[in-house]
């Protein structure tokens, strides 16, 4: 999980957006937004929606680049806060890491 991690810290975009992300995310419940963004059904682990949820923020990140008609920025801005919220999820259920020995 820690590449999923790390591959979030990579990510660079534009800082309204993580702004906008952050504070939403204070608000993210899983049960309620995660369906609406990748579908009803059963629901994925924290690893797999991340996963997901980075392809479909891909796509929406093109669009804005490409200053694309179909780009949402309302759409943007939930991937964003369903990004940033199973993030911080994930990083809650691996608990503080262990001390390495000297």
């Amino acid at each position: 999980m820690q590449d999923i991690l790390s591959m979030l810290n990579q990510l660079q975009r534009p800082r309204l957006l993580m702004k906008a992300a952050r504070i939403g995310a204070e608000d993210y419940r899983r049960t309620v937004h995660l369906p609406r963004l990748l579908g009803y059904g059963q629901m994925p682990r924290h690893g797999a929606a991340l996963i997901k949820l980075m392809e479909v923020e891909d796509t929406l990140n093109v669009q804005r680049k490409d200053d694309e008609s179909a780009y949402n920025l309302l759409r943007h801005i939930d991937v964003l806060i369903a990004i940033v919220g199973e993030a911080r999820e994930l990083q809650a259920t691996q608990g503080p890491s262990e001390p390495t020995a000297a």
